[in-house]
């Protein structure tokens, strides 16, 4: 299949600080598909108003780039956030050695070491106020790991990062959104993690962001139970009578509207459009195989609860067709767009809370 290579010209918005957020967006693993994404999103005319900052290697940009074949692109290299960024070319905050390797397709040390301070510099970036918002291209787990991090993902080490006790992992697409109360962990440990406390946190920081971060007054919650069929009365288990239930009529006594423990297996099917603002599902699987079904084209993963805005494309590297030019930028515009709401809206939102002070 032959690939289509355009000259790389970006739209030319007003680049000036006004009211577009600052959004800081980390390369990902160098070998995978998260630098194409990113590129082609940047050449996209349909991008709201924003600063974008790219932030990690100059050299793995350049490659990509090469391999698109954007031989005109300009990349201006910074070593700190930036007051503005030119309206040619992409901006890249250096992050790593000038010229680490790039070996499309390859899980290495390295490339989850130079993946990881990216992203260890745009989460200091946010937390100083020098950005508004970060987008996290894909990492590999894997990769990762063998660089030395114990942290299992992007949510737990921007959560560790910034102290944030409990992150909530929630998949957005549109006005389809998924929060989690159990996330990277193993399946045999899921069922010791649904407690009522975790259950009550998790409903508190979602409730919260609804309200703050996509502007929704009043949001409607639905709960999903854990077991098959919501436990059938207790025959098939006694989570939703023992734990969810008595979680949940917690959540209503502290005012949450919200509704269940719900059917997993029959909630995405028939009760999409009742009108519930988001879904709670209680483990990582039971929510997110649905979502990628209805939206991997689209969706984004944002982690609420966090003092930052971070957002992230939904899904990985891809390393399968890591420099071919065959990765879709679809779910990384989406978090673009996502990072942009979501930071208005808290500045809004911060303003509103403001004027009301005596």
């Amino acid at each position: 299949m032959a690939i289509h290579r355009p000259t790389f010209q970006r739209p030319s918005p007003d680049r000036s600080r006004g009211n577009a957020p600052r959004v800081g967006i980390t390369l990902g693993d160098p070998n995978g598909i998260g630098p194409e994404v990113i590129l082609k999103c940047l050449h996209e005319p349909e991008l709201p108003p924003m600063l974008p900052l790219v932030i990690g290697s100059p050299h793995v940009l350049r490659v990509h780039a090469d391999t698109l074949g954007y031989s005109d692109l300009t990349i201006h290299v910074v070593d700190e956030v930036p007051e503005t960024v030119p309206s040619d070319g992409i901006t890249v905050l250096r992050v790593g050695e000038e010229t680490p390797t790039v070996s499309f397709g390859a899980v290495t040390a390295a490339g989850g070491a130079l993946a990881m301070e990216a992203v260890a510099r745009a989460v200091d970036a946010c937390t100083s106020g020098a950005l508004d918002a970060m987008v996290t291209a894909p990492i590999s787990k894997d990769a990762i790991a063998q660089a030395g991090h114990t942290a299992p993902g992007h949510t737990e080490f921007i959560a560790e990062r910034t102290g944030t006790a409990q992150p909530t992992m929630m998949m957005v697409a549109g006005g389809l959104r998924v929060g989690l109360v159990t996330g990277h962990i193993p399946v045999s440990q899921i069922a010791a993690g649904i407690t009522q406390e975790a259950i009550l946190q998790k409903l508190r920081v979602l409730e919260r962001s609804l309200t703050v971060d996509f502007g929704i007054e009043a949001p409607r919650i639905a709960v999903l139970g854990l077991n098959p069929h919501a436990g059938d009365g207790g025959v098939l288990g006694r989570e939703e009578e023992q734990i969810i239930g008595p979680a949940l009529a917690r959540a209503r006594g502290e005012g949450f509207d919200v509704e269940g423990p719900l059917p997993a297996d029959g909630y995405f099917a028939t009760q999409l459009d009742e009108g519930y603002d988001a879904v709670l599902a209680m483990y990582h699987d039971q929510g997110l195989v649905p979502f990628k079904a209805l939206a991997f084209d689209r969706g984004v993963n944002y982690t609420a609860g966090l003092p930052i805005v971070r957002t992230s494309p939904d899904h990985g590297t891809a390393y399968g067709i890591a420099g071919k030019g065959m990765a879709l930028p679809g779910s990384m515009r989406s978090a673009l767009e996502l990072a942009v709401v979501v930071a208005q809206n808290r500045a809004r939102y911060e303003d509103a809370a403001q004027r009301v002070l005596p």
